[in-house]
């Protein structure tokens, strides 16, 4: 675990670290000493920490213009035990609200596991906060969007089919941004 590291591509477009309108502005980061872990197993140190025991993020990518945000989660995503909506949506998702983010692009080829609840009061928050924006979760395992699917998360993160970009490495983000925006607007019309 600790040798899987953030996406990386756009870094020299944008970091978390040094925009001043984003939760992890100031934050330093060492590329040896390893502090953080789930369930004993260190994590790589470029992971942003949200007060979870289990999840842990990146924000790959903002821009205020466009009121979109690119987020890379890792770990596992667990509501039952940890309430991890809770702490993501408070520490990442409210702050970025407040900065006009209005679009959510969700990565999850990281995510191993979720555990979740019929709670959905921080979802149903969020989902009306974005108003005329939307959530989208790209490339979370099959097994992850059956249980969001059990648990209704689906009415408020849209995800598979169209929305899945097997190339979105090498691709700008607002290309992926203008391509989803446009995939929504289908679904939606």
């Amino acid at each position: 675990m600790q040798e899987i590291e953030p996406s990386f591509q756009w870094e020299n477009e944008y970091t978390a670290a040094h925009d001043k309108k984003s939760p992890f502005y100031g934050r330093s980061y060492s590329q040896t000493e390893y502090e953080h872990d789930i369930y004993g197993y260190y994590i790589h140190p470029l992971w942003d920490e949200i007060e979870s025991e289990t999840l842990y993020c990146k924000i790959l990518f903002s821009d205020y213009d466009l009121q979109y945000s690119i987020i890379e989660l890792f770990g596992e995503w667990n509501d039952t035990l940890h309430n991890d909506i809770m702490w993501f949506k408070r520490h990442v998702i409210d702050h970025l609200l407040a900065q006009g983010i209005r679009h959510f692009i969700l990565l999850g080829e990281n995510v191993f596991n979720f555990h979740g609840s019929f709670e959905d009061d921080y979802y149903a928050e969020w989902f009306e906060e974005v108003e005329e924006g939307w959530i989208v979760g790209m490339h979370f395992a099959e097994f992850v969007e059956r249980e969001w699917e059990k648990y209704k998360i689906d009415y408020y993160i849209n995800f598979g089919g169209a929305l899945s970009i097997p190339n979105w490495r090498t691709l700008k983000p607002e290309q992926i941004f203008l391509y989803l925006k446009h995939v929504i607007g289908r679904r939606l019309n």
